[in-house]
């Protein structure tokens, strides 16, 4: 080992976007559970290239005591990666950003299936990036993950012309969905909130998750709350102030 620069990543502050791993050249950085992280230190050369691609800040340098760079490694390393099979297996098609515009074809039998409203992805709460050029300037849906499994008709009635980010309040990490949706507010002039879950108890922490990210972003916005029976029905609507 020797004493040399080499790349650090603050798993608290990275959001799993991908960014830095398309920006290293060397392939020293994977997306292992949802961040960003060194594979190996022989394949860090230390340069930085991947810092001004993380927008979360989340990487610099620091010069401590580390294998040295093997250059020959980084290249039987890269060739690996460039199989079909190993970039099945490392590169999760989920982390590219897109914009989806679709339009539903007819049927065989002439008949036009409903089409989706879905206009980009991701959009799991914890996979999105504050930055995404979709939430500029959005209606943005906060929604609890089992509401369009319960509403036959949540596309036309609620998706339409919004962006969304879904989540679970009861088995996801709630301060993490907090700060999350704090940056997404910073950075991002929303038109609306609006946030839909079910009438089960633990499902109303969305609220709350909504709640915590607005008083933490000093943004002015009040949210529309909406909750969904277990039939799908709407049997609540609620807007929302800002109380801080």
């Amino acid at each position: 080992m020797v004493m040399r620069n080499i790349v650090k990543i603050d798993e608290e502050k990275c959001n799993g976007c991908g960014q830095c791993v398309d920006a290293c050249a060397e392939g020293a950085i994977e997306i292992i559970d949802g961040k960003a992280k060194l594979v190996s230190e022989v394949y860090c050369d230390g340069l930085g290239a991947c810092i001004g691609h993380c927008p979360q800040d989340a990487i610099t340098i620091e010069r401590r005591q580390a294998d040295e760079f093997d250059e020959q490694a980084t290249k039987a390393h890269l060739a690996e990666k460039k199989s079909p099979q190993q970039q099945s297996d490392l590169v999760c098609p989920g982390m590219m950003a897109r914009n989806l515009r679709n339009q539903a074809e007819p049927t065989d039998s002439g008949s036009v299936p409903a089409a989706s409203q879905l206009s980009h992805w991701p959009v799991q709460l914890k996979l999105v990036s504050p930055q995404a050029p979709y939430f500029a300037n959005a209606d943005l849906l906060l929604v609890a993950d089992c509401v369009p499994f319960a509403m036959g008709d949540f596309h036309d009635k609620f998706l339409k012309n919004h962006s969304i980010v879904v989540g679970c309040p009861k088995l996801d990490d709630s301060r993490f969905y907090i700060e999350k949706l704090a940056q997404i507010l910073k950075i991002n002039k929303l038109h609306s909130l609006t946030v839909i879950h079910m009438e089960v108890p633990c499902c109303s922490g969305l609220t709350h998750i909504a709640q915590k990210a607005i008083a933490g972003s000093w943004v002015k916005i009040s949210f529309e709350d909406i909750t969904i029976d277990l039939r799908g029905d709407v049997i609540k609507t609620e807007n929302i102030a800002n109380r801080f």
